[in-house]
């Protein structure tokens, strides 16, 4: 199978021991193309040196809502720089990750939509792909997408959302993540949604370290663990894993030019 992993964050000190056996480990298994993505300013190098150093490993930069409180309002002014610095260059792919996030307490309402929007501005001047994080916030993300029309759309990340959501992101040229969560047996709703994305929507992710399927149940996420992934959301889907790994791969592609 041929596979890409639209979702990771390689960077984490959680992969400083075996980063490049990983990422050997993951090509032998498939997975062909690897996208890294910033989550604040600090990280936006690491994230770039990765891209640089490894061959299929792409790189988005983006300001993450749940780390807030890091960010400043000149790290949007660096932002800017980097992709500036970076236009053109085939290793940088999108803008992300960042979004809104309702779920965790304490986070500004207001500063984040400030933020989602510039950098839903900066996706639109730079004509990239947004990669985005929405956590109990779907209608709001809706709301402010069709205001902005982003030209390349980009991914919902670790879709959780209804039919009906699915169905508006579609509309504004959007792809819906899936990776882990759907893994698991009690994610009902989750498990019926996915079920009825068409094939054309879906983009594979694992969110490593983060989100490890239910086979792969307490250990840090990996590329490695992509091909179970999608073997299981295969199953759910009522197809064989080569055509979801085929049609994921060709919407990844697609989305980012490849």
């Amino acid at each position: 199978m041929r596979l890409i992993d639209t979702h990771t964050h390689l960077d984490f000190p959680d992969f400083d021991a075996d980063r490049s056996q990983l990422l050997a480990n993951a090509a032998a298994r498939g997975v062909q193309r690897i996208v890294v993505l910033g989550v604040y300013q600090a990280n936006f190098q690491r994230v770039w040196d990765l891209a640089c150093a490894e061959g299929g490993v792409y790189a988005a930069l983006g300001l993450h809502p749940v780390y807030l409180d890091q960010h400043r309002p000149e790290h949007l002014q660096q932002l800017r720089e980097w992709l500036t610095r970076l236009q053109g260059d085939p290793r940088l792919c999108a803008v992300g990750e960042f979004g809104l996030d309702y779920y965790l307490e304490g986070l500004d309402k207001q500063r984040q939509q400030a933020l989602f929007e510039a950098q839903l501005q900066l996706a639109c001047d730079f004509a990239l792909p947004a990669l985005l994080h929405v956590r109990r916030s779907h209608a709001q993300v809706i709301a402010t997408l069709k205001r902005y029309k982003l030209s390349r759309g980009g991914v919902i990340h670790a879709f959780a959302g209804s039919y009906e959501e699915a169905r508006e992101y579609i509309k504004l040229g959007f792809c819906l993540g899936l990776g882990g969560a759907a893994t698991w047996p009690q994610a009902l709703r989750l498990r019926k949604t996915v079920a009825r994305l068409p094939l054309d929507s879906i983009v594979l992710e694992t969110d490593s370290p983060d989100m490890a399927p239910a086979m792969f149940a307490g250990q840090r996420n990996s590329p490695e663990h992509l091909p179970e992934i999608a073997q299981a959301l295969a199953e759910l889907i009522g197809i064989a894993p080569e055509a979801l790994a085929e049609a994921s791969s060709r919407n990844a592609c697609e989305l980012f030019s490849w």
